[in-house]
């Protein structure tokens, strides 16, 4: 296992690059720890595949360095960075059997008999192919060739990460949620690092310790499934993490005021002072709520109903708006107002989230 630092990482698939925008990934330095379990999210084409092959040593990068732990893997090939990967699409054997599919990797690497049965059974149990483990692979469905491969990647227990590019793909929804909770009890037991590449906000959630959501080439934000609900650090992740996303709505920032485009006001409850750019405000559906005479007028353009809530699609000054209505309340008879969930309104100035300034305290 490792630790896997990224220095002044940058790649261009251009051999002259001129500006940000030849760059599909984009100058960055993290650190992911030893033992994590990480998912790199973010839409098709924001540079996740080849953040993913930059690591696994399929790519290298146009500038900056890769540390596993301390030594520098930045130039050495994908057989000596002692790391599995499983792919979007099954890589498998078909004139093999499930057995020596999941075993060849033990056995390439000169582990005994006994301990490569072992570890095939606990492999297969967890990927329910038990009872086919003397099947030839040719034959099976796309579906058993990605389990096969899925567990192919896991088998080895030695390794310094294990990296996934969108492996459940071709897995059908329900085993889909069974793999994911035994990858995660996989972490857990062998405290493996581990990378998994998705655009699907649930797998990602349900999965990883920490979240790297990517944007346009970029790392926008890295953090638990509660920071990047609570406190999204760039708008994609607002809009991006929830369903539906977070609102955002033009604003001028003054002081503990937002004013919107048709001069209402919402109460910030901290001073941000004057900000300029393209300012928003961004609020989770789940905290605007129905209110009193004081609120703000919406007008509602339609009901949906999700089953354990409806969210109300509605417009605020000329902005859209989605309000969660809980289960059991009652919709709304006009005129219809709402109001911002004190402390949870973030302030956004290009995109990115703004802190209020800090009070001063008397001595």
């Amino acid at each position: 296992m490792a630790q896997i630092t990224l220095q002044n990482l940058a790649h261009s698939y251009s051999a002259h690059p001129k500006s940000d925008a030849d760059y599909a990934l984009k100058e960055m330095n993290h650190v992911w720890q030893d033992g994590g379990a990480y998912a790199l999210l973010g839409s098709s084409g924001c540079g996740k595949t080849t953040l993913l092959n930059i690591i696994s040593g399929l790519l290298r990068p146009s500038q900056g360095r890769i540390l596993f732990g301390d030594r520098d893997v930045t130039d050495a090939p994908t057989t000596q960075r002692n790391i599995a990967q499983v792919f979007q699409f099954p890589v498998v054997y078909d004139t093999m059997t499930v057995r020596e599919n999941l075993a060849f990797p033990l056995r390439n690497r000169g582990r005994d008999a006994a301990y490569i049965a072992s570890r095939v059974q606990d492999i297969a149990r967890m990927i329910g192919m038990e009872a086919m483990l003397s099947r030839k692979a040719q034959g099976l469905t796309a579906d058993a060739k990605q389990k096969i491969s899925l567990g192919r990647g896991m088998v080895r227990e030695d390794v310094n990460a294990i990296l996934f590019d969108e492996p459940l793909t071709v897995i059908d929804p329900h085993m889909k949620w069974e793999l994911r909770s035994q990858l995660k009890q996989l972490h857990r037991q062998f405290a493996h690092t581990m990378i998994y590449v998705t655009h699907d906000q649930t797998e990602a959630l349900t999965f990883a310790d920490k979240v790297v959501v990517m944007y346009d080439g970029r790392v926008v934000q890295i953090g638990t499934p509660e920071e990047l609900f609570e406190r999204p650090a760039h708008s994609f992740v607002g809009y991006f993490i929830g369903s539906p996303g977070m609102n955002f709505l033009d604003a001028r920032i003054e002081g503990n005021r937002a004013i919107l485009p048709k001069g209402e006001t919402v109460d910030l409850g901290a001073d941000y002072g004057r900000q300029s750019g393209q300012t928003r405000i961004g609020i989770r559906p789940e905290h605007v709520r129905l209110s009193g005479a004081e609120g703000l007028t919406v007008s509602i353009r339609r009901v949906e109903d999700v089953g354990r809530h409806r969210i109300l699609r509605a417009i605020l000054s000329g902005h859209d708006l989605n309000i969660l209505l809980p289960e059991g309340q009652a919709l709304p008879s006009d005129p219809v107002r709402v109001a911002f969930q004190p402390g949870k309104v973030g302030v956004y100035v290009d995109d990115w989230r703004v802190q209020p300034k800090l009070v001063e305290r008397a001595a």
